[in-house]
């Protein structure tokens, strides 16, 4: 898999995932927090299958 995002955008992504996985076990406690899994892993593996379907990159090169 080509990497298809920035690093400004793996690293917001990582925080959007990790704030979005913390509401699993503080505040609300919804199991929809676990969506956050998505950002997270896109942003560790620098991979976002939308940007491909879209023709979105963001990674400089």
């Amino acid at each position: 898999m080509p990497c298809n995002e920035g690093k400004t955008d793996r690293t917001l992504r990582i925080i959007a995932g990790l704030i979005l996985i913390s509401l699993v076990f503080v505040g609300p406690q919804t199991p929809w927090g676990w969506v956050g899994v998505v950002p997270l892993l896109t942003g560790l593996f620098g991979f976002c299958p939308a940007y491909t379907l879209l023709g979105i990159n963001t990674c400089k090169r």
